[in-house]
């Protein structure tokens, strides 16, 4: 059976799907990992700094990396993103992390959304060089969802995610639980060490699991993040089960008043596996608010999907 629209534009959609899942964009590897938006950064922010995670602590986004980067968070943080794919495909994520005392609760969502397409079947009178539509939809998608409990004293945090991940690209979709556990030691606002160990189970069946991996990252901030300037330099270590170990680096810098700021960012990103995207990302932030709102922007440029442009938007109390 093949899904397209019309003739030409399900094999497109199909094509994308055997591409993004063999090649994803950051952290890729091969036949038996087989989530693409597991590997992908979860905020506009870590994609802008190459996808490095592990050490950026006090964002909502940090239930994508490493649920200890919660225990940061003041009182409330909630953000989202939203990138366009190619051929009408989009990744989307959504998080929420809330603290109570020496506890953060947090929740996070990412989808990898084909779009809807028309069931097309080979046609019999031309020897299936051509398909006719069955009236039927068919609706690609990759969906993650993530719950995580930390526990903060003094200035070590350790904390755990529950997660689960469905996926539908047949007739049959597939599924898997996880979890992810995580430490951060972060040093009031200059400096944060994180560690987490990624998509423990993840069975999808079939030999196919969540993509497994063990991050570390150093954040340092060489001035006061609650001044006027800004500078940050971010750097990551990640260990894939498959594939060779590489480095992410990022580096975030600007200026914010109690009015508004700007902050511009550039990453670098290694990789274990062969990959059409650059190495190099940037992005940039508009802070309002005294910096409690932030409107997230991130760049990259593929070969394979054309430049890619994340815009995000995150809120701090």
């Amino acid at each position: 059976m093949m899904k397209a629209d019309g003739r030409t534009g399900g094999l497109a959609v199909c094509m994308v799907i055997a591409a993004l899942a063999a090649v994803p964009p950051f952290r890729l590897s091969a036949q038996s990992e087989g989530s693409v938006v597991a590997a992908l950064p979860g905020s506009t922010r870590s994609a802008a700094l190459g996808g490095a995670g592990a050490a950026l602590v006090g964002d909502a986004g940090a239930v994508f990396a490493n649920p200890a980067g919660l225990a940061a968070v003041r009182h409330l943080s909630v953000e989202g993103s939203y990138e366009r794919y190619l051929v009408g495909t989009a990744v989307s994520s959504a998080a929420l992390a809330l603290r109570l005392g020496r506890f953060t609760w947090g929740f996070g969502t990412q989808a990898l959304d084909y779009g809807v397409e028309p069931e097309i079947v080979p046609d019999p009178a031309t020897g299936g060089r051509t398909g006719i539509a069955t009236g039927a939809s068919f609706h690609p998608y990759d969906v993650l969802a993530v719950s995580s409990f930390v526990y903060r004293r003094g200035l070590v945090a350790l904390g755990v995610s529950g997660k689960y991940d469905r996926q539908q690209f047949g007739s049959a979709p597939a599924d898997a639980w996880a979890g992810d556990v995580g430490l951060a030691i972060a040093v009031f606002d200059l400096m944060a060490l994180g560690v987490s160990v990624q998509d423990i189970g993840g069975d999808l069946g079939n030999g196919v699991h969540l993509p497994r991996r063990t991050r570390a990252g150093f954040t340092l901030n060489y001035v006061d993040p609650q001044g006027t300037l800004r500078l940050l330099t971010t750097v990551e270590g990640q260990w894939p089960s498959e594939g060779n170990a590489y480095v992410i680096a990022g580096l975030e810098g600007g200026a914010v008043t109690r009015a508004m700021g700007v902050l511009a960012r550039v990453g670098y990103a290694g990789h274990s596996a062969a990959t059409s995207a650059s190495p190099w990302t940037a992005g940039a932030s508009v802070e309002l608010g005294g910096g409690r709102l932030h409107l997230d922007y991130a760049y990259r440029a593929d070969d394979a999907l054309g430049a890619r442009h994340r815009l995000g938007l995150r809120w701090t109390t």
